[in-house]
């Protein structure tokens, strides 16, 4: 009975905890949205300023839904405060998983995490000042004759931030690459043989996570393959150092002994 209330403990302590981190991660995205909330219209202003850019003249945006005007706009304050709650996110993951893992796991899994942040944010900068601006360009110019582009603002923002997402999450590449070496489930040497297909499933991922044009795709198939050479690159030195050590711990061949010729 003893033994089963004491195993009963830690995974409460363990439940306690994972909830009062959760709370401190909710208190941080409401920190964050309350005073956006105040300038969501104008936080909407900024994202929308790539198609605003790109519009006929005399064009302008829509709201086909009653609650759109006020809506939307709060919708796209809370997932900024989101994003810009992603640091403190990943620290509270940190805090929470850090005690399970072994003193040289901490060392290698802390910088990812603050290099991951970092990636994801440049993806989202890059949709947002290269991507957004040429596919924009691109679909408000194909529109046939007589039809006036009248973008419905909940739609824009549905897919400017699946379009956020989606750099976001491929920038990861390198950290997904070197996790994979150092966990033992591939090799550098393997990755590098398989360089053809990594090609060609960037461009067909870039085929379903881009708008439906070749320039979107290719702005994202692009970045991804070189992202993957630049964790090939880092990978292999985050294991030299390990194959050196495998080397130098290796026993010394014995020498053959000389056998002296008969008299």
């Amino acid at each position: 009975m003893n033994n089963s209330h004491s195993n009963e403990l830690p995974f409460i302590t363990h439940l306690i905890e994972l909830r009062n981190r959760l709370l401190r991660i909710v208190l941080c995205i409401v920190f964050f949205a309350l005073p956006l909330s105040i300038y969501a219209n104008d936080i909407y202003a900024v994202l929308a300023q790539p198609l605003i850019a790109h519009l006929p003249q005399n064009s302008t945006m829509i709201a086909t839904n009653v609650t759109s005007p006020f809506m939307t706009p709060f919708k796209l304050s809370l997932v900024t405060a989101i994003f810009l709650s992603v640091p403190f996110i990943l620290y509270q993951i940190w805090g929470f998983l850090a005690p399970a893992l072994y003193k040289n796991e901490q060392r290698a899994i802390f910088p990812l995490l603050i290099i991951s942040t970092i990636l994801f944010y440049c993806g989202v900068a890059f949709a947002y000042f290269v991507v957004a601006p040429m596919a924009l360009s691109f679909f408000t110019s194909a529109a046939p004759v007589g039809v006036t582009v009248m973008t419905d603002i909940e739609a824009y923002l549905d897919f400017v931030l699946a379009l956020f997402f989606a750099f976001g999450v491929c920038f990861e590449v390198p950290i997904f690459t070197i996790v994979a070496v150092l966990s033992g489930f591939t090799t550098v040497e393997s990755l590098v043989e398989k360089r053809p297909y990594v090609i060609v499933g960037a461009f067909i991922i870039g085929m379903f996570l881009t708008p439906p044009d070749v320039l979107s795709q290719t702005l994202l198939a692009v970045p991804m393959w070189l992202l993957f050479e630049i964790g090939l690159v880092f990978a292999r030195l985050k294991m030299r150092p390990k194959k050196i050590k495998e080397v130098a711990t290796m026993p010394t061949k014995t020498k053959k002994r000389r056998i002296k010729p008969k008299q």
